[in-house]
């Protein structure tokens, strides 16, 4: 499959650059593959579009303010982006600087704390803190790490807006953003209307916003992302299934994370890591509908939601979408991609 199947012209004004007062608040574009219907609605919409046999899984990863600023002891700006924190004391990360970065660098941060590069792992450098923790220098210096596409800097509403109500489990660069859109009161309306809910834990990693460079996307090399499923949400799923229900995941962070669950039937409650490439011609195993934000061009997103949904109906869609001025990424308006839920034995 070739890149440009997944290319599309976006107006830069249409790019959501800060949220909306109020969660919730954003326009829903719902699509059904399966009748060629596409519907203009609004996220309040979305609840009478599910019903009381369906399960939600929602993504409880919480964002960490992993962008950090500083200089080399030697002069010179740098800004890190953490990828991952391995102990008090190490972690991976990105790292933006001038010229070339070799292992051994030392780096001051915006308030004197003083880090090293000690190795490389790929494009990610192992990075080490003297004196202490990542997660003490992050509390006190870091910045939200807000998506390259929102051209200003963080500010204080970012801190509660570009992270989910139900966040609990620290470790993500980069928020599950479907999830932006719920509210308390939506759990509420869940609640009345006897639809069930659980949550999963994918940690989103900053790979989710780097382009694919190969003319052909079979070539591609995923990121690795970690993510842990909970025995109350593997009870759920197996009784939804079994009741003909739907599994709605809300997001494709909870999508990669259940499908890479259910690939072998081996599911355990344990951390795993995966690279699973979601793209058209994929079997889908156990997610029937998505609830998601719209994606990049020539992003692995776009192309997962293309193996849901099919090319041509994505290109479909994103052009209504983009003729009738939706909000676009993490901060903008959301569609739900229906589908026929399936039956496997689980």
């Amino acid at each position: 499959m070739d890149i440009e199947d997944f290319n599309y012209t976006l107006p830069e004004n249409l790019i959501a650059q800060i949220p909306l007062k109020k969660r919730g608040a954003s326009k829903l574009l719902s699509i059904n593959p399966s009748t060629n219907s596409i519907k203009d609605l609004f996220f309040r919409d979305f609840f009478n579009l599910i019903n009381e046999k369906d399960l939600l899984i929602f993504n409880n990863t919480k964002v960490i303010k992993a962008r950090l600023y500083g200089e080399k002891i030697t002069g010179g700006k740098v800004e890190i982006l953490i990828e991952r924190i391995i102990n008090d004391k190490n972690a991976l990360a990105l790292i933006k600087t001038s010229k070339k970065i070799a292992v051994g660098l030392l780096i001051k941060s915006a308030r004197g704390k003083i880090i090293k590069v000690i190795g490389r792992d790929g494009g990610l450098f192992s990075i080490e803190i003297e004196g202490e923790s990542f997660y003490a220098l992050l509390e006190e210096e870091g910045h939200v790490p807000l998506p390259p596409y929102i051209k200003r800097q963080d500010k204080k509403i970012d801190e509660e807006r570009y992270q989910t109500i139900f966040a609990r489990e620290s470790g993500a660069v980069a928020a599950p953003t479907a999830g932006l859109h719920f509210s308390k009161s939506d759990f509420d309306i869940l609640r009345q209307k006897k639809i069930s809910f659980s949550f999963i834990t994918l940690h989103v990693g900053s790979g989710t916003f780097q382009p694919v460079k190969s003319n052909d996307i079979n070539n591609h090399k995923m990121h690795k992302e970690i993510y842990h499923l909970s025995q109350d949400a593997i009870d759920q799923i197996k009784s939804t299934k079994a009741n003909g229900g739907r599994i709605i995941a809300i997001g494709t962070t909870v999508l990669r994370a259940l499908e890479s669950a259910y690939q072998h039937k081996d599911i355990s409650t344990d951390a795993h890591e995966t690279d699973i490439f979601i793209k058209p011609g994929y079997k889908f195993k156990i997610v029937d509908a998505l609830f998601t934000n719209f994606h990049l061009p020539k992003s692995t997103l776009l192309m997962l939601v293309s193996a849901i949904a099919g090319i041509d109906f994505i290109k479909k869609s994103y052009s209504y979408a983009i003729q009738n001025k939706y909000r676009f990424f993490s901060y903008g308006d959301a569609m739900f991609i229906e589908q026929k839920a399936k039956i496997i034995d689980l």
